[in-house]
């Protein structure tokens, strides 16, 4: 287990960069705490696997320190940080049985015989590869192979820090599921610092306790999934979670209320004073499942054309036009959706206001 500690961590690829445009990894200053479990997030080329190659040490960072544990290890190379990496894709030995691929870690530790033979055991058992143990892994599938590349990423008791990077790409989704539930396990049994990338919000908000938001060499948010949901600081956020994604309305302040589209939307208290304070381009947002759809007039509600309602189970999406916008709502299986006219409510405690990419708080 480990604390890591990232001290205005920057990094370019080129090797003059002249501007933000050049970072891959714009400057940052972050804590990963002992023993939490967290997740990268964020579309391709966004810096997620920069960020866990400069924690490992496969990178350099072009600026700033790396601390695990207090210890400044931006020098260092990833043998002498004391953390496991599993990849993208299978890293194993094909010529070796699965007991010896799993054994390999710890062998080139000098970890005594019995307790080798215990540990591998161990992991296997929880991975489900017992039965593979004597088998060479040149005949194994690309998904058991990537079970065992995993295992030889937590064989290890002594490890910092285990940094995964999208290791489930290759997995059938059926398999992804047990094997995302297994990394929890593991992580509640041992409280190891895990450190997860992917692209998947699914992957994400099932499997850390804090979900690190990224986009364009930056971090936008960290945050629990939940805050993620109720409060997105950046409209990135707010349409990247969640499916669908938040609402996002270009707007105006008037009073105590933003219009959008020329409907008057009722905001929080003081959010309006402090979205004119704030200036740049402002924008309301909400999530489709905090709108309220009604089929009558009340007295703030917003008259809305409904174009189509998509059963989904439990629930329904409905897309309703608001001047030129399109909106999504999540209402129950069970109410009943007007036919061509309804009237949407916002939610004051729900309404979010952006200016310039940013949350007025």
């Amino acid at each position: 287990m480990a604390l890591i500690e990232l001290k205005e961590v920057a990094h370019a690829y080129v090797a003059r960069p002249g501007g933000p445009e050049d970072y891959a990894l714009k400057r940052l200053d972050m804590v990963w705490q002992d023993g939490a479990a967290y997740a990268l997030l964020g579309p391709s080329g966004c810096g997620k696997t920069t960020t866990l190659n400069i924690i490992s040490g496969l990178i350099r960072p072009s600026e700033g320190r790396v601390l695990i544990d207090h210890r400044d290890v931006t020098a260092l190379a990833p043998r002498d940080r004391n953390v496991a990496q599993v990849f993208q894709f299978p890293v194993i030995y094909d010529t070796m049985t699965v007991f010896d691929n799993l054994a390999f870690p710890l062998r080139n530790r000098k970890v005594d015989r019995n307790e080798i033979r215990s540990r591998v055991h161990e992991v296997a058992e929880m991975l489900e590869l017992t039965a593979d143990l004597k088998r060479r892994a040149s005949g194994l599938t690309a998904d058991v192979k990537q079970k065992i590349s995993l295992g030889r990423g937590l064989v290890r008791k002594d490890v910092a820090a285990i940094l995964f990077d999208e290791p489930l790409t290759v997995i059938d989704p059926h398999l992804k599921w047990l094997l995302r539930r297994k990394l929890k396990q593991i992580h509640q049994q041992f409280s190891t610092t895990l450190i997860y990338v992917t692209h998947d919000q699914n992957e994400a908000l099932t499997f850390a306790d804090q979900v690190v938001i990224m986009d364009e060499g930056e971090v936008l948010q960290t945050g629990s999934p939940r805050e993620l949901f109720e409060n997105p600081r950046h409209i990135f956020v707010g349409y990247f979670i969640g499916s669908p994604g938040m609402n996002l309305m270009p707007c105006r302040i008037d009073g105590n209320a933003a219009i959008v589209e020329g409907a008057p939307i009722a905001l929080g208290e003081g959010i309006a004073e402090r979205g004119r304070a704030a200036g740049g381009e402002l924008v309301l947002g909400i999530r489709p499942e905090f709108l309220r759809l009604k089929p009558s007039a009340e007295q703030g509600n917003v008259p809305v054309s409904v174009l189509l309602a998509e059963n989904l189970g439990d629930f329904k999406i409905v897309t309703v036009s608001l001047g030129k916008l399109t909106l999504k709502v999540k209402v129950p299986e069970d109410q009943e959706v007007p036919g061509e006219w309804a009237y949407l409510n916002f939610p004051p405690e729900w309404t979010k206001v952006y200016a310039d990419g940013r949350l007025v708080e």
